[in-house]
């Protein structure tokens, strides 16, 4: 599961011709443990930081596996009485869907394993072998967990969810939502690094934004720019967030494989999804693609013609490469 992006999403307003500016507001902030960025054409005073602040509030209060007291912890500690709200309903519904696209590659139950591996908020595991691992897997499956009468039914009471990878691109929808019904058309909206963008920026030109390259040094440069029309976009990657054994000193990534339960091995190092589709959608097929690894999702891509896809990965001998999807045109 991805917690951070990895992979920096730069925000653009470039034009190659000058139009009159146009009145844009721009706020800024903390959200979901990282920063957020949101630009919008309208005038002053339509619409208040503590209203954003409000909806951030809401989706954590809903979704956030690390407040103790958020619906999603209460039904993870086994409260059978929290009845859903809206939120949480469509982050199910839109992750049913996908865990089932996916074939399983994307999973929200298996938080049970991020949890052992020690990538998430719950207990770490510190022997994981194989025998740990086969206890676990009997409560992982999307399938084993149902809302009703609008509460969650688990098959397994140990079973643990975690919508951490879709989460973050469903609350700049919340917020794109919000302003579109201010009648707000011309914005975007950027939650560390997954983005929502709609309509033109201050110089009347779609938005672009820039993909980093993914430097093992700690350096920052851009792999390429892409443009937005009216689209959203989500980057996963793991080739900073990884852990060493203390004894092989082997590297393992912090995406889990559902089929297996161990941490993904893969040539994969990132996978950017854009599409005229919700954020939390992106956000979650661009995890699904860092659990499958490259092959698969170039499988999985041919047949989603509808998906703009940037990957980039590590050949045999280590070099980087890039793939573009036949429909993304990249700006540079």
């Amino acid at each position: 599961m991805k917690y951070t992006v990895l992979f920096l999403l730069i925000l653009f307003a470039v034009s190659c011709n000058k139009q009159k500016q146009t009145s844009y507001q721009k706020f800024e902030g903390i959200a979901f443990g990282t920063t957020f960025h949101i630009t919008f054409e309208g005038q002053e005073g339509l619409i208040s930081e503590k209203s954003i602040d409000s909806i951030i509030h809401r989706v954590n209060k809903s979704l956030s596996t690390y407040i103790p007291n958020s619906d999603i912890s209460k039904i993870n500690r086994g409260d059978t009485s929290v009845v859903i709200d809206e939120m949480f309903r469509e982050v199910f519904e839109k992750s049913s869907i996908i865990y089932k696209e996916t074939n399983g590659f994307f999973d929200p139950t298996v938080g049970t394993l991020v949890n052992a591996w020690g990538f998430g908020p719950g207990k770490q595991i510190k022997e994981m072998n194989q025998s740990t691992i086969d206890s676990l897997m009997q409560y992982v499956g999307f399938e084993k967990v149902r809302i009703l009468n609008g509460k969650v039914v688990k098959e397994h009471p140990e079973t643990f969810l975690d919508f951490n990878a879709n989460a973050k691109g469903y609350g700049v929808d919340v917020i794109g939502k919000f302003l579109e019904g201010k009648e707000i058309s011309n914005y975007l909206v950027e939650i560390g690094g997954e983005i929502r963008a709609r309509g033109v920026n201050s110089r009347g030109t779609i938005w672009r934004v820039a993909i980093e390259k993914p430097n093992f040094d700690g350096t920052r440069s851009f792999q390429t720019i892409v443009s937005l029309d009216n689209e959203s976009i989500a980057t996963s990657g793991n080739y900073r967030k990884f852990k060493v054994d203390s004894i092989s000193g082997e590297k393992y990534a912090h995406t889990i494989d559902t089929k297996t339960g161990f941490p993904t091995k893969s040539n994969l190092l990132s996978a950017t999804v854009i599409g005229e589709i919700d954020c939390a959608d992106v956000d979650a097929y661009a995890t699904s693609f860092m659990a499958m690894g490259y092959e698969k999702t170039l499988v999985f891509i041919d047949k989603h013609k509808d998906l703009k896809v940037f990957l980039i990965y590590s050949d045999s001998d280590g070099s980087l490469k890039t793939f573009t999807s036949s429909n993304l045109l990249l700006d540079q």
